[in-house]
């Protein structure tokens, strides 16, 4: 893994630019759970000896607001399945991002193969599963771990709150290699100019969660706290 021990999964192009200068090697899904399992897969293959699920996420519980920092201690798969993050390696995370000046949130976070896009399913996944906020990769990145029998942590911020859709016009942008088409996103405001101010709001409710990002992994070290004895 040319000297890199931790292998890290991410969504978006732009949540991997928030690690550079780091010592790990990232992998992007495209927002995709079965992307995300196979890149986990790879990662391990080419010898990680610990897996990060590293980016955004939606939130599901009331008191979250865009740029909340989360480094839950569990990940609740679609089918119900609970796995806990490894608890070494989050405390050393813990102190880490608190010794910059970042107070991360715990508890659980929901696992999901597809996005959760409107505050009605938001609600109800809260209600499911008691999670503070959703993503489409960490049970994938958590269900390798487990089988490679490797340590595994989350490391997420905040995008869109509890009380906020996602506009359709965003759920069309997401490329493969998980960059985004902005043709897609000016064809949506163009076939539906409603959605225009829903996507400023997301941008800059990105932006406020791509900035924690940045500082979480610049609070983190060069392993994304990994260190010895993960």
């Amino acid at each position: 893994m040319e000297g890199a021990a931790v292998g890290v999964v991410t969504g978006l192009r732009a949540e991997a630019r928030c690690l550079r200068g780091l010592v790990v090697r990232v992998a992007c899904s495209g927002g995709s759970s079965e992307r995300a399992r196979s890149e986990a897969l790879r990662l391990v293959a080419e010898g990680a000896a610990g897996l990060v699920s590293f980016g955004l996420a939606g939130g599901l519980a009331p008191d979250l607001r865009p740029g909340a920092l989360l480094l839950p201690e569990s990940v609740r798969s679609p089918e119900g399945r609970s796995v806990p993050t490894d608890p070494r390696w989050r405390e050393r995370l813990r102190i880490r991002l608190e010794s910059g000046g970042l107070l991360p949130r715990g508890d659980a976070l929901a696992g999901s193969e597809r996005v959760v896009a409107t505050v009605s399913e938001k609600r109800a996944l809260l209600e499911t599963t008691g999670a503070l906020a959703v993503d489409m990769e960490s049970h994938a990145v958590a269900a390798v771990a487990r089988e490679a029998g490797v340590p595994f942590v989350i490391l997420r911020a905040l995008t869109d709150p509890y009380d906020r859709a996602i506009p359709q016009a965003a759920l069309e942008t997401l490329r493969p290699d998980g960059r985004v088409r902005l043709s897609a996103v000016l064809g949506g405001v163009i076939r539906e100019p409603r959605q225009l101010l829903a996507l400023m709001r997301l941008g800059r409710d990105t932006a406020a969660a791509l900035a924690t990002l940045r500082r979480a992994a610049a609070a983190s070290g060069p392993d994304l706290g990994y260190g010895q004895g993960a």
